[in-house]
């Protein structure tokens, strides 16, 4: 592979250069291994990321996965076609080596969880967040040890240290491509308890979606929807759904 074009398929791989896509220049796209991980690749040379190591996944379903989003490119790489490249890409490049800041990060947004904010009226809408919300918070007690407090309003509620020390441990006991997916769902929900919950397999996707969304569908309900927050919502959503296809993929074997 030329100079010129493993440039182009690291800015392709990074996201860059969108106006001015590099042309495919690959016509074979193949699953190799790099024990104890299996690689992408081009014309049977492997796949880097722009840190210029191997993208090299921990099991055949991603790897496939991964390389069907390479075969699937036409004339042009197109990254924003290319999702499961992008998290991978995330994962070995900025977790692998050093996944205590993800893992702080997630922990941080446990601390001012969606979940623990209630509204106190209208009785619809405490209702619906009570019936939505309060399992995934028993979830959290029963099968983590970490029992957050809930409370009415958007004031600051300081959660306890030991449920906070239960989600960071359970962070720590993932890899770097469930950490990246979990980060992904937790900022794209606001919940990391929900974006655990998905990956402890409590929810499915689904639900979690739901979840996440039970106070802007009770706005849409009474007020109709708008342009603007519809597409938002649609970009968040395929962001959503790659994550959660990776966390898929990585439960198969």
């Amino acid at each position: 592979m030329s100079d010129d074009l493993e440039d182009k398929l690291k800015r392709a791989i990074a996201g860059e250069g969108v106006r001015n896509l590099p042309k495919r220049f690959y016509k074979q796209v193949s699953v190799g291994k790099a024990p104890p991980f299996l690689t992408v690749l081009l014309d049977g040379r492997p796949i880097r990321t722009p840190m210029k190591a191997q993208l090299a996944v921990p099991v055949r379903p991603l790897a496939e996965a991964l390389a069907q989003e390479w075969d699937d490119q036409a004339e042009k790489i197109d990254p924003a076609r290319m999702p499961l490249t992008r998290l991978c890409k995330t994962a070995i490049d900025r977790v692998s080596a050093n996944p205590q800041p993800i893992i702080d990060e997630i922990t941080e947004f446990a601390g001012s969880d969606l979940l623990c904010y209630r509204a106190d009226t209208p009785e619809g809408l405490v209702g619906r967040q009570q019936a939505m919300w309060d399992p995934l918070l028993a979830f959290a007690d029963e099968a983590l040890g970490a029992r957050f407090v809930t409370i009415a309003g958007v004031m600051h509620q300081a959660q306890p240290d030991t449920a906070l020390a239960a989600i960071s441990s359970y962070l720590g006991a993932q890899d770097a491509f469930a950490l990246t997916a979990i980060h992904n769902i937790t900022t794209l929900t606001g919940s990391c308890l929900i974006a655990v919950a998905v990956h402890h397999g409590r929810v499915s996707g689904v639900e979690a979606w739901s979840a996440a969304h039970v106070d802007e569908d009770w706005q849409i309900e009474q007020w109709g929807p708008d342009d603007e927050g519809a597409a938002r919502r649609a970009g968040n959503k395929r962001e959503f759904d790659a994550a959660l296809k990776l966390l898929t993929l990585l439960k198969k074997d």
